[in-house]
C-alpha cells in the first residue's frame, strides 16, 4: 500500500526553511482576474454574464429532458427551467460565500439525471403523472442531498485526499472533459430538431470565433481575451437569428432561432419551495439517486483541483474540500425543495471557461449568479437563453472541454512518465472511463436490462441483480470521472511505488495549508472576536 503513510512522510520532509512556494507564479501571465480580484461592476456583470453562458446547455438540456420524460405540459416546460436558474444562481451564492469560495458555478447535474430518467421510467410504466414523477425525484434528491452533507462536513472527501494522487487527479479531470465528446449538441446533427440540415458550418463557425478571439486575436485588444465566449457565441447567434427571420431556417431546423417564443413568455413566472407539492420518498429510488450524487462528488472534487490549478493556486485543502462537499449537499437539498426535479453540483463547463478566459475572480461569478437570478423569474430572459442554437452550443462545448481534458493531463508534469506503474495506471483509468460508460449506454432498456444480466451472474447474480446494487452499478458505470476516478484511486494506492514517483511530493508543496481556507464561520468568528476585544470602536 502506498497512500497515507507517504502523504504524511511528505508533509513532515517538507523543510519550513525553504523558498516559499508562490502558487501564482506559474500562471500569473495567464489568469486576468484572480480570485479575490473584483472588477468594475459593469465589466464584472459582463464576465458573469459570459460565466454563465457557457453552461447554459446543461441549464436547458437538463430541465427539458426532465418535461420531456415526464410529459409535462408546455406551459410549465419554461418555469422548470426558469427554477433551475435561480437555483443555480443561489447555491453559487452560497458556495462561492459560505461554502469552498472557489469561483465556481453550481447548477444541475447530469450525474443524477440518469438515476433521475430510470426512475421516471419505472412511474411511467406504472401510468404516473407527471406531477408524481417530479414529486418522486424531490424527495429522492433531497435524501442523496442529505447524505451529501453528512459526506463532507463530516469530513469524508476531505481525508482521502491523502491517497490522491495527481496519478488519480489526471485522468478523473481529463475524463470530465473527454466523457462529454459525445455531447448530442456536439455528435448528433439533428439534435434540438426534425434536421432540415446537419448545419455543421454553425458549429464549426462558433468554435473558430472563441479560439480566435481566444488564442489568435486575444494579444491585440484586451476585450478579445475577457469575452472570447461571449463575442462567439454572439456573433454565431446573431447570424442564426438573421437567417431564421428570412426564412432560410424554418422551425424544423436544428439551428431555428425561435424570437416568437420570447415575445410570448411571460414577464414574470412564479418560482417558490414545494411548487409542484409535497415530496414522495420511495427506497429504491432514494439509492440510485445516492448513486448518482456520489459521482457527482467525484466530478466535484476533480473540478476544485482544476479549478486551483487553471487560478494558480495551491491544491485545495481537505477543510476546503469538506465544506465544498457539504455545501453542494446543501445544494441539493434545496434544488429538490424548489422543484427542480435534479439536483446541484459545480459545472464543468464554468471550470472550462476559466481556462479560456482567465477570468478566476469569485466577484464576478457571484455577480453572474445574481444575473441568473433575475433571469429565472423574469420568463423573457430565460426563453431568450432557450433559443440558443444547438450547434453553436456543440461549438463551445469543443472549445471548453478540450480545454478540461488538457488540464487534467497537465497534473501529469508532477509525476515520473518513465514509471511504467504510472502509466499504466492513468492509461487503464482513461481507456475504462471512456469504454465502460459506453457499454452501459448500449444497454438494452438501461438500468432494467443491466439488472436482467447481473442477475444472472453465477454464484453472485442475487446479490448484484438485486435493484439497489445493479441501480447503483448502472449509475455509476455510467459515468465516466467516477470509473476513471475509482479505478486509477484502486491502482494507485495498491501497486507499489514511491511518493515522489507518484507526484505525491509535489502535490504536498503545492497544496494549501489547512490555515490558508477560512470557513464563513470562521471569518464570522474572527470578526465578533475582534469587535469584542478590548479597546476595539
Amino acid at each position: 500500500m502506498s497512500g497515507d503513510d507517504d502523504f504524511e512522510e511528505v508533509e513532515k520532509d517538507i523543510a519550513p526553511e525553504g523558498p516559499a512556494v508562490d502558487p501564482d507564479a506559474e500562471a500569473s501571465d495567464f489568469v486576468e482576474y484572480g480570485i479575490e480580484d473584483k472588477p468594475p461592476l459593469g465589466e464584472s456583470a459582463l464576465l458573469g454574464f459570459q460565466h454563465y453562458l457557457t453552461m447554459i446547455g446543461a441549464s436547458v438540456a437538463i430541465p427539458l429532458a426532465l418535461a420531456t420524460a415526464m410529459g409535462m405540459p408546455g406551459q410549465q416546460v419554461g418555469r422548470l427551467i426558469g427554477t433551475f436558474f435561480v437555483v443555480s444562481g443561489i447555491t453559487t451564492l452560497a458556495q462561492t460565500t459560505i461554502g469552498n469560495r472557489y469561483p465556481i458555478v453550481q447548477g444541475g447535474t447530469f450525474s443524477m439525471l440518469a438515476p433521475a430518467l430510470a426512475i421516471i421510467g419505472v412511474l411511467a410504466s406504472n401510468g404516473a403523472g407527471w406531477n408524481l414523477m417530479i414529486r418522486e425525484l424531490t424527495g429522492a434528491v433531497i435524501v442523496a442531498g442529505l447524505v451529501e452533507v453528512l459526506i463532507g462536513y463530516f469530513g469524508v472527501m476531505g481525508a482521502l485526499k491523502r491517497y490522491v494522487s495527481p496519478v488519480v487527479i489526471a485522468p478523473t479531470i481529463a475524463l470530465i472533459g473527454l466523457s462529454l465528446f459525445n455531447a448530442p449538441q456536439i455528435v448528433n446533427p439533428n439534435f434540438g430538431g426534425a434536421g432540415t440540415g446537419q448545419n455543421w458550418w454553425l458549429l464549426g463557425l462558433t468554435l473558430v470565433l472563441i479560439v480566435g478571439f481566444s488564442q489568435y486575436l486575444d494579444k491585440y485588444h484586451r476585450t478579445f481575451r475577457l469575452y472570447p465566449v461571449l463575442l462567439g457565441m454572439a456573433t454565431a447567434w446573431i447570424i442564426a437569428a438573421a437567417l431564421s427571420v428570412t426564412g432560410v431556417y424554418g422551425p424544423s431546423s436544428v439551428s431555428y432561432v425561435d424570437l416568437g417564443s420570447v415575445a410570448s413568455a411571460p414577464a414574470v413566472q412564479p418560482i417558490y419551495p414545494l411548487q409542484w407539492g409535497m415530496p414522495e420518498f420511495t427506497p429504491a429510488f432514494v439509492v440510485g439517486m445516492i448513486a448518482g450524487m456520489l459521482a457527482s462528488a467525484i466530478e466535484s472534487f476533480g473540478d476544485y483541483h482544476a479549478v486551483a490549478r487553471m487560478a494558480g493556486k495551491g491544491a485545495p485543502s481537505k477543510k476546503r474540500i469538506n465544506h465544498g462537499i457539504g455545501m453542494e449537499g446543501l445544494g441539493n437539498v434545496f434544488a429538490a425543495v424548489m422543484g427542480t426535479g435534479n439536483g446541484s453540483t459545480s459545472y464543468t463547463e464554468n471550470v472550462g471557461a476559466i481556462g479560456i478566459t482567465g477570468v478566476a475572480s469569485r466577484y464576478v461569478v457571484q455577480i453572474g449568479a445574481g444575473v441568473m437570478i433575475v433571469a429565472g423569474y423574469v420568463g423573457y430572459v430565460g426563453q431568450l437563453f432557450a433559443t440558443i442554437p444547438a450547434p453553436i452550443v456543440g461549438g463551445l462545448y469543443i472549445a471548453m472541454f478540450g480545454q478540461i481534458a488538457a488540464v487534467g493531463l497537465s497534473q501529469l508534469k508532477f509525476v515520473d512518465l518513465d514509471s511504467n506503474r504510472n502509466v499504466f495506471v492513468v492509461g487503464f483509468a482513461l481507456f475504462a472511463g471512456l469504454a465502460i460508460p459506453t457499454y452501459m449506454g448500449n444497454v438494452a432498456d438501461g438500468a432494467a436490462g443491466f439488472q436482467q444480466g447481473m442477475a444472472q451472474v453465477p454464484i453472485l447474480g442475487a446479490v448484484l441483480g438485486s435493484e439497489v446494487v445493479a441501480t447503483t452499478l448502472f449509475v455509476i458505470g455510467s459515468t465516466g470521472m467516477a470509473v476513471g476516478g475509482i479505478i486509477a484511486f484502486f491502482l494507485d494506492n495498491t501497486i507499489e511505488g514511491t511518493a515522489e514517483e507518484r507526484g505525491v511530493t509535489e502535490l504536498a508543496e503545492m497544496s494549501e495549508d489547512e490555515s490558508d481556507f477560512q470557513s464563513f464561520f470562521d471569518r464570522y468568528r474572527s470578526s465578533d472576536a475582534e469587535e469584542r476585544a478590548p479597546g476595539a470602536d
